[in-house]
Parts: structure tokens; sequence; C-alpha cells
């Protein structure tokens, strides 16, 4: 028995090596010409939201609208171009491009987190029932004729109550939490996908049924600075909780016992990983409705670019996330004359995308 217990402490303690030095267990450091492109793209497809659209801002005028919202106010007040620029800039723009960059975001950090905490390439935040339960708030609020505040925030606590309702499931599955988390996860699910369809039911089928089909296609066409400010807030807490647990989502890839091993409270982590992303997923949908295939595919993406170490791969799928909405985003907007709901586009899009890098990437994925 001592001659094991040595040999596991050994085995231990190699695995820790392994996982201090990323060289070795992850391969190689991310470049830094990797680091600016990432950057370098994200900025790029920025100011091309802001040049295209049908009140097209060209970056001469981008840089003086900027200028003359902050220190030429005078100009603006008094000026009709001036104002219109303002207009077009402050409050149709800027929230716009930021929220979208949110939510790109968040929903692929929250992905990544996912996939790292079940060791599931094909775990998604929807995995819990965060979706489908602000979806449900959300479909209440709009039956209700509640404000547009309202709605978003039915729609947040309808999240938080279904990913709340799972993790209490996971007692019935004591011998496997992971386990009793996706079976939870399932049942909620499909619980409130069903009240989903009982709102229809009852909606006015000329007014309230409309408006919630829509809703639940996803879009960004309504946002504005109110939204933006609001969902700030969450956005930032979710994104710190998720990046200070990145060497624990590296100990965790390991097992739950090499984990304990280690030191790692792995009930906490987990525990802190779900609310994180919850709270990333319910505001997101809160503020754009389903936008669904970015947290499934957008990790596997930036794995193939800088490999599995969360240390470097939350970060990347934050990048990556932000800059690969953005892109939908525009397509959304300017493909046709009337936008395109861009969960319609994320789907199209994805299925495709997530065969090509699944089969790249899937005999390395840890």
């Amino acid at each position: 028995m001592p001659a094991r217990a040595g040999f596991r402490e050994d085995a231990v303690s190699k695995r820790a090596k392994e996982l201090v030095t990323p060289d070795v267990a992850f391969g190689k450091k991310v470049p830094t010409l990797v680091k600016l492109v990432l950057a370098g793209s994200l900025a790029a497809v920025v100011l091309a939201s802001f040049a295209l659209g049908r009140f097209a801002v060209a970056p001469a005028d981008l840089l003086g609208g900027v200028y003359n919202h902050f220190f030429n106010p005078e100009l603006v007040g008094s000026d009709l171009a001036a104002r219109k620029i303002d207009s077009v800039i402050f409050e149709i723009r800027v929230p716009r491009i930021l929220l979208v960059i949110l939510v790109g975001a968040g929903l692929a950090v929250a992905g990544a987190s996912y996939q790292g905490m079940f060791k599931n390439p094909l775990v998604s935040p929807d995995l819990l029932g965060a979706s489908a339960g602000a979806s449900l708030g959300a479909c209440l609020g709009l039956l209700f004729d509640q404000p547009v505040w309202a709605v978003q925030l039915c729609a947040f606590f309808g999240g938080i109550v279904a990913v709340s309702a799972a993790v209490g499931l996971t007692r019935a599955v004591r011998y496997d939490p992971i386990l009793g988390l996706v079976l939870g996860g399932i049942l909620v699910s499909t619980l409130f996908q069903s009240g989903m369809s009982l709102v229809k039911l009852v909606a006015d089928a000329s007014d309230k049924l409309p408006l919630i089909t829509f809703w639940l296609m996803g879009s960004f066409a309504s946002v504005n600075n109110d939204d933006l400010l609001w969902s700030l807030v969450p956005f930032v807490v979710g994104f710190a909780l998720l990046l200070l647990q990145r060497w624990q989502l590296n100990v965790l890839s390991f097992g739950d016992e090499e984990a304990r091993a280690l030191g790692v409270n792995t009930r906490r982590v987990r525990l802190l990983v779900i609310t994180a992303s919850t709270l990333l997923t319910s505001v997101s949908v809160a503020v754009a409705g389903i936008v669904g295939w970015i947290g499934l595919v957008i990790p596997h993406l930036a794995r193939a670019v800088v490999g599995p170490n969360y240390r470097v791969l939350l970060p990347t799928s934050l990048f990556v996330g932000a800059s690969y909405l953005l892109v939908v985003d525009n397509i959304a907007r300017l493909a046709t004359a009337v936008e395109i709901p861009i969960g319609i586009l994320t789907a199209l899009l994805g299925v495709p995308f997530f065969v090509f890098i699944f089969r790249q990437n899937m005999r390395g994925w840890r």
C-alpha cells in the first residue's frame, strides 16, 4: 500500500509539473503575430461595421464625429450634418457594435468553459437550459405587454431559474455529478421549451405571436444605449469569473480525481463556471434573442489556432467570438433590403463551419 501511495504521489506530481508548464502539456506558446492578427481582425471588423450600412460613415467622418461629440458639442447642437453623424455613431452604431461584441465574446467564452468542464467537445451554453429558460421568460414578458426592459429582465431571470433547476436535479444522480448536470439540463430544457410552445398557443395570432416568433429568431436591430448600459455589468462579471478559472479548467481536463489531488475544489469550480456561463448566456439572450452555434463553433476554431490550454484558449475565444458575430451581424443587416434575423444566419453558417472545424480538430481535442 505505501508503494502504491508513493507511485500515486509521483504521478500526481508529474502531472502538476505538466500543468504549470504550458509548453510541455499544451504545445508552444501563442506567437505574438497570432495575438496581433486576432486583435487587428477585431479592430478591422469594428471599423468596417461603422463604415458599412444604410447610413455609411467614412473613416474621416467617424474621427470627426467622435471629436465633435466629446470636444465640440456646440457644433453638434447647431449643425445639422454634424448632428446626423453624431446620432448615427453614438445612438445606432456604438450600442449595436458593442453589444454584438459582448454577446459573441460571451457565448464563445461560455461555450469553451462548458466544453472544458464537461470534457466534451459537443457541449454548448444551451446544455443546462439557460437559453430555453431565458426564452421562456422573454416570451412571458412579451405575452403580457411588458416594456422592453422588463422583457429583458424576465429573460435574464428565466435563464437563472432554468440552470438553478438543472443543478438541483443533479442530486438524482449522485454517483456522477456531470451526468446529473447533463440529464438535469435536458429535462429542464424540454420543460421550458414546452412552456414556450404553450405561450405561443395562447398568444394572439395577429399581434403577439409574430412578435414572439421574430424575437426568438434573434436580432440586434432594436438595441440602444440603455440595453448596453444595463447589460455591461453582467457581462464584465461573467468574463471576470471565467477568466479567473482558466488554470482550474486546465486541471479539470485531467479528471476530478487528479484535480482534487492537486488541491482544486472541483465542486466550487463547477459552481463558478456554471454561474458565470449562465450569466453570460442569459444576458445575451435577453438583449438579442436566440443566437445559436456561437458557443459550439467558436471554441473549436480557437482551439485549432492556439491549442487546448485554457490560459490562452478563453481569451482567444473571446476575440474570435466577437469578430465572428460582428461579421455575421454585418451580413445580416447588409445582405438584403430587410434585415435577416441573426439566429438564422448563425445556424446556416455554423453547421458547415462546425463540420469542417470538427473534422480537422477532433483528433487533437482534449
